[in-house]
């Protein structure tokens, strides 16, 4: 990461407690995937599950009102101001839903238990280590379960992030270089096929890599404008677009926000900013 900082000290950091602020935005962006997750996870009633990288909770809600009270949900992050707005959503989102239970834990190397079924949101991508951490979670997983989880294709692929990323890129006096390979990020397991020899040489028997494409809103408002400027907002501070302007004088960040807000009311129509993204829904038993 930049600066050398590792995970743990990335989501602990600013970036963590902006997220954590922003909870609201981002569970709203993601709700098509969110969707395609849980109708490809299947969670059966009484289940055990865990939810890795779970961030502010939206998903572990989810998969407790899906098991039931019967069930019982584990959320795991290594990020502190994620969890603790995870927390302070349980009992109002989620009353007569399985226990959940939040734990500040790296998924690569914790042992949180035995679970009938793990799921994630884009939580896989940022281990250090992927090849352990898959291994570590088949070892927690009871011998029929299934991982389900989403991520990233291509960044070209995404225009959510593309469109915003293009329009800032010409503002820039330096390009950043490309992520070394097998680097944490959002777009680490673009490559399928290389996806899936990594399930399986971490113990799963079965993979599926289905494409995924949904359009996501990006921004909203009474006015096509308005909304181009909350999409120029969130892709500036909360998408992958955002680390491009994170530490910009002003100036160049006001540059940003304007060069970004002209090419994303391009894709407004009825107040609303839809863009595509796409992602593979991997599951792996």
């Amino acid at each position: 990461m930049a600066g050398g900082i590792t995970q743990s000290e990335y989501w602990n950091g600013e970036v963590g407690t902006r997220w954590a602020h922003n909870q609201a935005v981002l569970d709203a962006l993601f709700v098509p995937l969110t969707e395609a997750l849980f109708d490809r996870a299947g969670l059966n009633l009484g289940a055990t599950v865990l939810d890795i990288g779970c961030g502010s909770g939206a998903t572990t809600v989810e998969a407790a009102r899906r098991v039931g009270a019967a069930g019982r949900v584990t959320g795991a992050d290594i990020s502190a101001p994620l969890l603790a707005v995870a927390q302070a959503r349980v009992g109002r989102e989620a009353p007569g839903a399985a226990p959940v239970t939040f734990v500040e834990a790296d998924v690569e190397q914790a042992d949180l238990g035995t679970f009938d079924a793990a799921l994630s949101r884009f939580g896989v991508m940022f281990f250090p280590d992927s090849l352990r951490a898959f291994a570590n979670i088949r070892r927690m997983l009871r011998p029929a379960g299934q991982l389900t989880f989403l991520c990233w294709r291509a960044l070209p692929e995404n225009l959510w992030v593309q469109v915003p990323r293009e329009a800032v890129m010409p503002l820039l006096s330096e390009v950043p270089p490309p992520p070394a390979p097998d680097t944490p990020g959002p777009f680490r397991f673009a490559d399928a096929d290389g996806l899936g020899a990594l399930l399986r040489n971490a113990g799963f028997g079965t993979v599926s890599c289905a494409a995924l494409d949904r359009d996501v809103i990006l921004g909203r408002g009474d006015t096509d404008a308005e909304a181009a400027a909350a999409a120029a907002h969130v892709a500036l501070n909360l998408g992958p677009t955002s680390h491009l302007v994170r530490e910009a004088e002003p100036d160049l960040r006001a540059r940003a926000e304007a060069a970004v807000t002209e090419a994303l009311i391009r894709h407004a129509s009825g107040g609303a900013v839809r863009l595509r993204a796409a992602c593979w829904l991997v599951q792996a038993g």
